[in-house]
């Protein structure tokens, strides 16, 4: 299968090399290439690697349950893997540790006693194991990083490498050559349907089939529903099962909150907060909190009772529309009722991976409504999401208005280009976006 270069290898290349490493907690949702990450840095950065998965070698669990001392525990390993484990060689790597809490409270004593080992986990549901273990968790003791779904940018780079080359090349607030515009929006459009998740993404620059990747991005989303079923309790798995259903129909609403009213007739926020608050630290979803006032710091002011959920990938939410490839590469009308939600799914993405997993949108009653508010080196920055070349929309001019913000953006379909403190972007370039806004900042 085509192979993505992932630039997370890059970022565990340098956590490699801090000599203040500790050992390092890899999260994010099922099949986003957590295992292919660490198995390939392994392969590329040391000589060695042990590898012990928890779900396929439930023995070791018995092993970390005898004997928290990294000494023991690498000579444990070392009997069970047949691998002499060398300190400055070796990457121990200890994936699906969610299944074993005495693993996850072991990296404590690894980072105090053995800071010399490399060490590297990972786990489909840590957020929510990690959740769920509170204060046993060795806080302080280990290094975060986060594996999101392929970006467009990591597909563009697998699917045409010359394409992908000029991509790179686009760093000043300039227009766009027109040829190669249109080239970057015929791309995001087919990123709409693939989206992110890597086998899906493998599949289609092996096979060009959308045939096949629907079979497997209809695979992830059962295997998420069976997550729901193992890890969850009875009691709870029927209302994640509910909001996980009704995603889709929420996010179709042109305004898009989050009613729970439309899951069932009656339902109550605390009836279902422990179902949303499962489904985002599985990462699966992200919340989006609605702000009425934008003032620093966005989280202190957000509205704790309206948010929008987003799903984690835009080639799953297309699935869970059940829409056709054709109906989004072609532009008819049935994708016309969905491109702004599918638009702004991608947005969301991008901007969790450069700016983390809080944000916000602002509202302002039935008046006007902002798609995102983003918090950037005490600044403010509001931002516009349109799926096509129709910015004639009203609500950022309005909030530029009130609040007369130093840094405007608006995504579109358009090229690029500056009006005063109006930055217009291609779609196709959020994930370039917290360099032009570093770049805007120089410049000011």
């Amino acid at each position: 299968m085509a192979e993505i270069q992932r630039g997370i290898l890059d970022k565990l290349k340098a956590w490699k090399e801090n000599p203040r490493r500790k050992p390092l907690v890899l999260q994010g949702a099922r099949q986003v290439g957590k295992s292919w990450a660490l198995k390939k840095f392994g392969r590329e950065s040391f000589e060695d690697m042990v590898y012990i998965n928890f779900d396929t070698m439930p023995a070791m669990k018995e092993d970390f349950k005898r004997t928290k001392e990294p000494l023991k525990l690498i000579k444990l390993m070392e009997l069970m893997t047949g691998k002499k484990i060398s300190p400055t060689s070796t990457l121990i790597v200890l994936d699906e540790i969610q299944e074993c809490n005495e693993a996850l409270n072991s990296l404590k004593y690894f980072c105090e006693d053995a800071p010399e080992y490399a060490v590297a986990c990972a786990g489909s549901l840590l957020g929510v194991a990690l959740n769920r273990t509170g204060a046993s968790f060795p806080v302080g003791k280990v290094d975060f990083m986060t594996l999101y779904p392929v970006s467009f940018a990591e597909y563009l780079r697998a699917a045409d490498a010359q394409l992908y080359h000029s991509y790179q090349m686009i760093d000043e607030v300039m227009a766009v050559p027109e040829v190669l515009h249109q080239q970057l929006i015929d791309a995001y459009k087919l990123y709409l349907v693939l989206g992110g998740m890597p086998e899906a993404v493998s599949v289609y620059i092996d096979t060009r089939s959308w045939a096949e990747v629907k079979v497997v991005q209809d695979a992830i989303l059962q295997s998420y529903s069976l997550d729901f079923a193992k890890h969850i309790s009875n009691k709870d798995i029927p209302r994640v099962f509910q909001v996980w259903g009704n995603l889709q129909n929420q996010l179709a609403r042109e305004d898009k909150k989050f009613r729970y009213a439309d899951i069932q007739k009656g339902a109550r926020a605390r009836e279902y907060e422990g179902a949303i608050e499962w489904l985002c630290l599985a990462g699966l979803v992200h919340r989006v909190s609605a702000i009425g006032t934008p003032c620093l710091p966005l989280s202190a002011y957000k509205k704790d009772n309206a948010f929008k959920l987003y799903l984690n990938d835009v080639g799953l939410l297309g699935r869970k529309f059940d829409l056709d490839a054709t109906t989004i590469l072609m532009g008819d009308n049935l994708f016309t009722e969905f491109k702004g939600v599918m638009a702004e799914n991608y947005v969301l993405q991008a901007l969790v991976r450069q700016y983390g997993s809080q944000h916000y949108y602002w509202t302002s009653g039935n008046t006007a409504e902002v798609e995102f508010l983003l918090q950037d080196t005490g600044k403010i920055i509001p931002i516009e999401v349109k799926a096509d070349k129709n910015v004639t929309a009203k609500s950022l001019a309005y909030y530029r208005k009130q609040y007369l913000p130093k840094l405007s953006i608006r995504l579109s379909a358009l090229n690029m280009r500056k009006d005063d403190d109006l930055l217009n972007l291609p779609l196709y370039l959020v994930d370039k976006l917290k360099m032009f806004v570093g770049n805007f900042e120089l410049n000011e």
